[in-house]
């Protein structure tokens, strides 16, 4: 399976000539849905979906059941779903957004295990109950601190993590963030560029 990061918290999954999309959100590339089959969306933040550029694609989009998507059809998941998206088995976990403060946003949230393999969590530090090859671990936001995500990291134990969801880190935070998991995890942890493949 060929993994290509794009800006914040967009991947791009391929296989056997399928693609899968997991959060486009409006500051990642165009360039990510290109050819894609289908996409999932973990919630209802822009940062994780751009709802007009998804309306014209034209492919099956799944999102949680209780997100408020306007402007979007999407087809409707629940945490301990199983279900398949463009030839990829896809289980959804978790259910809820992390909390920034006072329990807000309170919004749905799915983590996505793909082929029993790969997880994207969205915006959640979820733990999902089976073993995970490669965890596609949020590294900054309003709702994680860095020592949260470490033991994230740390609690999964994947064979290799990639960074996402980091478009608003400057080089130096950056750099920062990502000398603490090389350094605190025994993980093969590795930054992507936006468009850098693994």
């Amino acid at each position: 399976m060929r993994t290509t990061k794009y800006t914040h918290a967009c991947v791009r999954l391929e296989k056997d000539g399928r693609v899968l999309v997991i959060d486009p959100g409006v500051w990642s590339e165009p360039a990510a849905l290109t050819g894609a089959d289908a996409v999932l969306v973990t919630h209802e933040h822009t940062d994780h979906i751009d709802v007009l550029r998804l309306a014209g694609l034209g492919v099956p989009v799944h999102a949680p059941a209780e997100s408020d998507i306007p402007g979007l059809e999407v087809i409707r998941v629940s945490p301990g779903a199983e279900f398949l998206a463009a030839g990829f088995r896809v289980q959804a976990v978790g259910g809820r957004h992390a909390s920034v403060y006072d329990g807000q946003p309170g919004c749905a949230n799915l983590g996505y295990v793909i082929d029993e393999a790969v997880y994207h969590p969205g915006d959640s530090l979820h733990v999902p109950d089976q073993p995970i090859d490669t965890l596609l671990v949020p590294v900054h936001g309003s709702w994680v601190k860095t020592a949260e995500a470490i033991d994230f990291v740390k609690a999964i134990a994947p064979r290799r993590a990639f960074a996402m969801h980091d478009a608003q880190l400057n080089d130096r935070g950056l750099a920062s963030v990502n000398g603490w998991f090389a350094e605190a995890t025994t993980t093969d942890y590795r930054y992507l560029r936006p468009g850098e493949s693994a």
